[in-house]
């Protein structure tokens, strides 16, 4: 819906708040859930303990959210303005995108407590009536009002219903009338500097061809890469079927080096097979799949080819990460990210990214780059083994 109704323009629009708000999110968040979840789940059976912990996980949270809103506004505004949005327009987008911005920082932590105690029932009608609520917002507005900062707010305003619906939930777990604690505040800094460096490289590289798209291209190609990469989404349901059905029995293999071998070659196998797939059913339907968008991206038939295998190698570097984290074999995130970033420079160098097919290839290097990097590392991992 919101990639029909809303004109080029302002899908652009959209697109850029949409991504500097899940880097908002990334950087404000910087490890506090991950801190929370380890020093939660030592004290879940406590219901005061685990709200000390939560309280100060949000404690926490407040100051880097406020840290994270004063990078990103400026930011997010001078894009804004750069791509023909009038002042009142891009104040009323950042303005749109704080509430997202808020409550998803507090629905992370606020759904530990259930999810350490494994009800999970209540978290998952919360999240439908969320979505739920979404729909129905951009329903009621997006016919008569087709702006950017409406279809950005129609996504948000649903979550604060959401979080007090979490709060409730919380609150039969977690103490919520608790005080930080200055020991668990050190506990979970602990998290933080470890994560952090991390999230800050994923922050930049994460959403990259927006990024370089935002910069080097026009206003309409941000709205066509914006679009483009929603159809990728559709890959997320062939993630959910392998990391609950495939992983977990890989995880727990327990036989010699050939037969893990064998069967981390039959999934990387089947894996390539299925992107085979995808790719040449969008080639030899690129209209009808464009069709989904709408008038205003037809005649891409070529970036989409390209914007899906993109997509693709994402998903099997997606899923060999996961290979390889399954089994316990942590990458050395130095050496990952040298390499990726070499990748990005290379790939700035060699390709011009100022073109949207341009941008597209730029993302099936970096994507392949980092399948062959997780890849081989497991089958090294795997030769190493006993």
């Amino acid at each position: 819906m919101v990639i029909r109704l809303l004109p080029t323009q302002e899908y652009a629009l959209y697109t850029l708040a949409n991504t500097m708000l899940g880097t908002m999110v990334l950087l404000a968040d910087g490890g506090i859930s991950t801190g929370v979840m380890s020093q939660g789940s030592k004290v879940w059976q406590d219901r005061e303990k685990l709200g000390t912990v939560m309280a100060t996980g949000l404690d926490l949270r407040n100051k880097f959210a406020i840290g994270s809103l004063i990078i990103a506004a400026p930011i997010l505004i001078g894009l804004l303005r750069h791509h023909g949005a009038s002042w009142l327009m891009a104040t009323l987008l950042l303005l749109a995108t704080i509430p997202a911005f808020y409550t998803g920082l507090s629905n992370t932590l606020l759904e530990i407590g259930p999810k350490l105690q494994q009800d999970i029932t209540p978290l998952q009608k919360t999240q439908v009536g969320v979505n739920v609520g979404r729909l129905l917002l951009l329903v009621l507005t997006i016919f008569i009002f087709p702006w950017a900062f409406v279809a950005v707010l129609a996504a948000g305003l649903p979550q604060i219903w959401g979080n007090r619906r979490l709060h409730k939930i919380s609150d039969g777990y977690v103490d919520l009338t608790q005080k930080p604690d200055p020991e668990i505040r050190a506990a979970i800094f602990k998290v933080i500097k470890r994560v952090l460096p991390g999230t800050i490289y994923y922050c930049a590289s994460g959403q990259i061809t927006v990024w370089l798209i935002s910069i080097f291209g026009s206003t309409s190609s941000i709205a066509q890469v914006g679009a483009l990469s929603r159809l990728g989404m559709v890959l997320n349901l062939f993630t959910a079927l392998l990391t609950t059905l495939v992983i977990p029995r890989f995880a727990r293999l327990d036989g010699g080096r050939k037969m893990i071998m064998a069967r981390y070659l039959q999934i990387e196998g089947g894996l390539f097979v299925l992107c085979l797939c995808i790719v040449g059913t969008v080639w030899l339907f690129p209209n009808q799949v464009l069709w989904i968008l709408g008038k205003n991206y037809t005649g891409l038939n070529t970036e989409l080819v390209l914007s899906i295998t993109g997509s693709c190698f994402n998903l099997m570097a997606g899923i060999s990460f996961s290979l390889v984290l399954s089994r316990g074999w942590a990458t050395n995130p130095a050496i990952t990210i040298a390499v990726e970033v070499l990748a990005v420079i290379v790939g700035v160098l060699t390709i011009d990214v100022s073109t949207l097919q341009g941008i597209f290839k730029f993302n099936i290097f970096l994507a392949f780059v980092q399948a062959v990097l997780f890849i081989s590392y497991g089958s090294l991992k795997i030769l190493k083994s006993e």
